[in-house]
């Protein structure tokens, strides 16, 4: 294990640096999925640090998407909360767990609706996300947006939850 190019790697995803992440990957596999102290992969960081490039490459070349830090987080949960649709969708697209769950039992809609993203909850919502999981605290996506007083965000839970009882499919509705 190289330290510097390990140190190089998370910084170049942090800056968007598809050059260096491609450069510094192509030497070895391994880097695809190296994990810092706080556990977090180059796709991680690269979320967090809203690297859409980076993320978008690392994908492509075969980097675990959906690999949690110490908290059981993903890449996924990070671009919910933050609001990066972009990102949701490129992970989504490489076929990430729209469902996983954090160590407090939260998912990615947890998250989008804990923090009022909207068009990210539809987009996962339309790629499987689950209603019905409940977090830690017996808290569902639908109640994390009441106690945040969001009736925009509750209204659409609220139709993709009668839409699945109905039996309606959820994908091109609005």
């Amino acid at each position: 294990m190289n330290s510097d190019a390990t140190s190089q790697l998370f910084e170049a995803c942090r800056r968007n640096d598809v050059a260096t992440v491609s450069e510094i990957c192509q030497q070895d596999n391994w880097f695809l999925s190296v994990r810092d102290a706080k556990g977090f992969t180059p796709v991680l960081i690269a979320v967090y640090n809203n690297a859409p490039a980076v993320v978008a490459w690392l994908l492509s070349a075969g980097a675990p998407g959906d690999t949690p830090d110490m908290s059981g987080n993903t890449a996924l949960m990070g671009a919910a909360f933050k609001g990066y649709k972009e990102m949701v969708a490129q992970l989504l697209q490489a076929g990430v767990d729209v469902n996983q769950r954090n160590g407090n039992g939260a998912t990615a809609l947890t998250f989008a609706a804990t923090f009022g993203q909207m068009e990210i909850a539809e987009l996962l919502l339309e790629n499987g996300a689950s209603l019905e999981l409940l977090d830690g605290l017996g808290k569902s996506p639908i109640d994390h947006a009441v106690v945040q007083e969001n009736e925009p965000m509750v209204r659409l839970l609220e139709k993709y939850e009668r839409m699945r009882m109905s039996g309606q499919s959820m994908l091109g509705d609005n």
